[in-house]
């Protein structure tokens, strides 16, 4: 069966909407770079079904649960609630080549992006991270619904505020809608993850970080509608 055509959206609009934080039940919600799939699993509970998540990992799915043993239990929880679950997503090129690529979608999620380097303030590991959230913002602004955000938790003190996640965003036809407070307590069972190394499965101290909201610009949707 084609892939898209096997996620099972709930476009009725009749059911009772379910909300947690940002997210409702009845956004399709693309979520990227999961770790051990804990804030996916932390939706679909909230919602008390997934059928309107696609949940994706760079890695496969033996990388993923030798990484982090506990992305099997989360793993079993988000297909019995009928999750779409893809492993192998890049998401700086998603948009080209990704099963999900021919998918629109009403929120893009991704959580701490990071390009694996263990290092965190040289120049030469910022731009590496700038190059990965910059290639995410690219890829997700075509895979977004008219009405689409794309959202990306980050911390905001130094040297992560040197990102510049704004001004990325702004490069590839994004502007910020909104900036709000990220805390765990928001997401009960969602465990944030280093995601490389030895201690891949451990978790880090997210301080003081924010889910920046985020919307096509007006130049950019008229320039995508002049494509056709």
């Amino acid at each position: 069966m084609d892939f898209e055509r096997s996620i099972k959206f709930c476009n009725d609009q009749q059911q009772q909407e379910r909300w947690i934080k940002h997210y409702s039940n009845l956004h399709k919600i693309l979520l990227v770079g999961e770790g051990d799939f804990s804030f996916a699993a932390c939706l679909a509970r909230a919602f008390g079904s997934a059928t309107n998540m696609v949940a994706t990992s760079l890695h496969h799915k033996a990388t993923v649960i030798s990484q982090h043993p506990t992305a099997e239990t989360n793993l079993e929880v988000l297909m019995m609630l009928g999750c779409s679950i893809v492993h192998g997503v890049d998401a700086s090129i998603m948009s080209i080549i990704s099963p999900v690529n021919t998918m629109k979608f009403d929120r893009i999620v991704y959580n701490f992006p990071h390009s694996g380097s263990f290092s965190e303030s040289d120049i030469i590991t910022i731009l590496s991270h700038q190059a990965v959230v910059r290639g995410f913002f690219k890829n997700a602004c075509d895979m977004l619904t008219a009405n689409g955000e794309v959202h990306v938790t980050h911390k905001t003190t130094y040297p992560f505020s040197e990102w510049q996640i704004e001004q990325l965003a702004q490069y590839e036809g994004l502007c910020l809608i909104e900036k709000v407070r990220f805390t765990l307590f928001d997401y009960p069972g969602y465990v944030n993850k280093k995601g490389a190394g030895s201690k891949s499965n451990e978790s880090f101290p997210v301080g003081e970080c924010s889910t920046f909201k985020f919307a096509r610009t007006r130049s950019y949707i008229n320039s995508s509608l002049l494509q056709f």
